[in-house]
């Protein structure tokens, strides 16, 4: 049974929680470098755009006579050569057309954080909606990164629906990242440094007959 270590908002150390099995897969390398590449090309707008010379707003009268000026022959002053003119070889808005199967996106995912528990950069958190300052917080991290020989300063708390009104007091912490569980993606999990999971994703639902 997978599990991962727990502790409480004060940074005590809990009876571990059990992962859902999707969490582990066969490392598949090739999969995780294109979603990553899908999500960072998707991620630019793509919106960049320069005038032409014949898109500027400047007169297209010859500048002076052709021959006998002794000066280089010039046609308009939109030429890319003068201040103010068109600029040649440009950026132009690109579409961005990669996407990856609904399937395929998952897989990546269940992949990343499989990943992560292996490199032991998961944990979850208990009683998180009790939150109610930026200092709990703090703390928090400072104990668990202490406790687990964590030197990186990157974490990324991956909250449920209902505990999201919290995020008011992690969001000004420097390294933090917050995100919900049904909008995680590869990219945040691998490059989100240590990942700390609210207990809610996991707990499970008791439904009355």
């Amino acid at each position: 049974m997978l599990k991962a270590k727990t502790y409480s908002l004060k940074g005590s150390k809990l009876e571990d929680t059990t992962l859902p099995k999707e969490f582990v897969q066969i490392e598949n390398l090739p999969l995780l470098a294109q979603a990553v590449r899908v999500y960072e090309e998707r991620s630019h707008i793509g919106f960049a755009k320069t005038k032409t010379r014949t898109e500027v707003n400047r007169t297209t009268k010859k500048i002076y006579k052709q021959k006998g000026t002794g000066g280089a022959r010039h046609g308009a002053r939109s030429a890319p050569i003068y201040v103010g003119g068109g600029t040649a070889h440009g950026p132009k808005p690109i579409r961005r057309v990669l996407t990856l199967p609904k399937k395929m996106t998952k897989l990546a995912l269940y992949q990343a954080l499989s990943a992560k528990l292996f490199q032991k950069q998961v944990f979850v958190i208990s009683g998180i909606e009790k939150l109610a300052k930026t200092k709990e917080a703090r703390d928090f991290i400072k104990k668990v990164a202490k406790a687990e020989a964590i030197k990186s300063k990157k974490f990324t708390f991956i909250l449920s629906e209902k505990n999201m009104p919290v995020k008011r007091y992690l969001k000004n912490l420097e390294g933090i990242k917050i995100d919900t569980y049904k909008d995680l993606n590869v990219f945040n999990v691998l490059f989100g440094g240590t990942l700390v999971f609210d207990n809610e994703i996991f707990a499970k639902k008791v439904t009355k007959k």
